[in-house]
């Protein structure tokens, strides 16, 4: 009798753990700055994004209140299954490798990943023959970093960076000789700077989709099951009433 009521209380434990679970008002969200323009501090301070704004709005629809907690990309999703935040907003591609560890919301947005050269470079495509011997810039642990490291480890040297900010830094100082990212942040950072002139070399990339995914989510964990659908509801209503093209205009329609 004792083994039964203590099975039973530790179910309506759970069950009320799962509950409150479901029960947010407050989300934190774990970002990775900066990741231009998806999510970046301006010279104020102030962080701002196509992620921030975007989220921002969904809490809005929601009816929660959102908090943005910085946290490096190789430590992010620990700190999502350690509870550090509640859901990761921070450009991450959906794939397969992932969701064996997350939940995901639906995509939100698809963008391709391109290589970056000086405009100078004399690359017209990339290949092993092509990259052999030059050094590659990528942001670690990023889809990015997989695909390069896979295709194109034997024949160059490839530099991982913490940062968007810092493999750009490195571009202008000449240290690296092609980059590769997700387009819209390679356009940001590289394509409309003011230091140096630099190109799309070949042609923007989204397959295969063991590397590429199907476009960047919402990261929640699994258990999170009723949260992850109040975003997809309220993402489906933002997408109906205007409020999602208002934002996506404000990035990637200048």
């Amino acid at each position: 009798m004792k083994k039964l009521l203590t099975v039973s209380l530790l179910g309506l434990a759970m069950a009320a753990g799962n509950a409150q679970a479901r029960d947010y008002d407050h989300v934190r969200f774990g970002v990775d700055v900066p990741y231009e323009p998806m999510e970046y501090r301006t010279p104020e301070g102030e962080l701002t994004g196509f992620d921030i704004e975007l989220g921002n709005a969904l809490c809005e629809e929601i009816g929660v209140t959102c908090e943005w907690i910085e946290q490096e990309w190789d430590g992010i999703i620990p700190g999502l299954l350690s509870r550090k935040y509640d859901a990761i907003m921070s450009s991450m591609t959906i794939n397969d490798e992932r969701r064996a560890t997350v939940l995901f919301s639906d995509p939100y947005i698809t963008p391709p990943s391109a290589w970056f050269a000086p405009e100078e470079a004399d690359i017209d495509e990339p290949s092993t023959e092509n990259l052999d011997g030059l050094t590659i810039g990528v942001q670690r642990g990023t889809l990015q970093d997989n695909y390069v490291t896979d295709h194109y480890g034997d024949v160059a040297d490839i530099s991982r960076y913490s940062t968007a900010d810092d493999m750009v830094l490195d571009m202008e100082a000449e240290r690296l000789d092609i980059v590769f990212l997700d387009f819209p942040v390679g356009k940001s950072t590289l394509l409309d700077s003011e230091e140096r002139e630099y190109k799309v070399v070949g042609e923007m990339i989204t397959e295969p989709k063991e590397y590429f995914g199907d476009g960047f989510g919402i990261a929640f964990r699994p258990r999170d099951e009723a949260l992850a659908e109040r975003f997809n509801e309220a993402l489906a209503t933002l997408k109906e009433n205007g409020t999602y093209d208002e934002i996506y205009q404000r990035y990637f329609e200048k």
